[in-house]
């Protein structure tokens, strides 16, 4: 009986695979150290590591056989995130956070200590032109109880000076931009005291949404947070301090608006690297502004979300990861958060109360370096 013998064809030889076992072990530090990126972060972050540029299905086909996979959690209907503490602790001004009152006889003035960190930016030293008939300090005074309490110019206490001579130093002042100079010199001072570098290096970005008033402006209704009014987006650095700010109408979104502010954040603080962000300002938003400054855009993420959710081993951690409800602090994202507390503390910024755009962001400026001054001179 004859054998029958077979034809072997030698197979065809398959392309090279884009990603080896040494990419493989890359991408699992990269999942380690950032658990919840998206899946183009995580392949831009290859591309900056070992300088490999594949496509994410790629990188998706390579986390699947290494047993990484995306988990997502599910929230039930009607299920209400559960409240983070024991018992509610209740916080409030006492004796010790309240000023003595100043020469106007309101606490909100400027102290001699305070004073004499800011003098030499309002006075002005050219013996050209009438003298003034007003103080400098006093009309500082009088912005600055403005600023506290959120009056009307009109409604200025007869103790400061006329009001329409106030306004328009006022406006005069931010024109030429003194209060962002003021902040920007006690900025560099607090973070010499706590012993920083000059300029920051790292920066975290982030937008509030606050209603209008019926002075009118350039509003918009914020679908997301339910509010008619404008948007105050914020670049701080590590310290909570102010780097730039921004304004638009609330219907704005937040990655259609970060171009403008990061822009002027870069061009004050030209060693600027890392930028963290939350999920508003993700995917193609992060992709430009890297691309145009040059700089490292980190998204930090809710553990929580259930967009991106979280990359999982198949190798179960020994002491695996609890997945959080509610309101959780997330690294670096609590610094912008409460800078926006601070800002708050001043009635004037609760609401728009100006119907220019130049007026409220010289509020925040005067806002943040009263807080700078009142921290040097204590």
């Amino acid at each position: 009986m004859a054998k029958s013998t077979v034809s072997e064809q030698p197979g065809r030889p398959g392309r090279k695979r884009s990603l080896n076992a040494e990419h493989t072990s890359v991408l699992r530090r990269i999942i380690q150290e950032q658990p919840r990126s998206s899946l183009d972060e995580v392949t831009r972050e290859l591309l900056r590591r070992t300088g490999v540029k594949v496509n994410p299905v790629t990188v998706r086909r390579a986390l699947r056989e290494a047993g990484i996979e995306r988990l997502k959690p599910l929230r039930r209907s009607g299920e209400r995130a559960a409240a983070q503490g024991s018992a509610l602790q209740r916080y409030g001004y006492t004796g010790a956070h309240r000023r003595s009152d100043g020469p106007s006889g309101m606490n909100t003035d400027l102290t001699d200590a305070e004073w004499a960190l800011v003098a030499d930016l309002f006075e002005r030293d050219g013996k050209r032109g009438a003298p003034p008939r007003f103080e400098r300090r006093h009309m500082v005074n009088a912005c600055c109880y403005a600023l506290r309490t959120g009056c009307a110019w009109r409604l200025l206490p007869k103790t400061f000076p006329p009001w329409q001579a106030t306004y328009m130093s006022f406006k005069r002042w931010a024109a030429s931009g003194v209060f962002e100079t003021l902040h920007d010199r006690l900025r560099q001072q607090w973070r010499d005291r706590m012993g920083r570098a000059p300029q920051p290096t790292a920066a975290i970005i982030d937008a509030q949404s606050t209603r209008s008033t019926a002075q009118g402006g350039n509003t918009g209704f914020d679908a997301g947070k339910k509010v008619k009014g404008r948007k105050r987006h914020l670049v701080v650095d590590t310290l909570g301090l102010l780097l730039a700010v921004t304004l638009t109408a609330a219907s704005v979104q937040d990655r259609d608006a970060a171009a403008e502010v990061v822009a002027q954040t870069c061009s004050k603080v030209p060693g600027l690297k890392t930028l963290y962000t939350d999920g508003a300002y993700g995917g193609k938003c992060a992709q430009t502004i890297e691309q145009t400054h040059g700089i490292r855009v980190e998204v930090v993420r809710h553990p929580g979300n259930r967009s991106t959710g979280t990359w999982q081993d198949a190798q179960q951690p020994l002491w695996p990861e609890v997945v959080a409800k509610g309101f959780v602090v997330q690294a670096k994202r609590w610094v912008v958060e409460r800078t926006h507390a601070w800002n708050e503390r001043a009635r004037r910024l609760m609401a728009h109360h100006d119907r220019s755009n130049w007026a409220p962001l010289a509020w925040v400026w005067l806002a943040e370096a009263r807080i700078l001054a009142s921290r040097l001179a204590a």
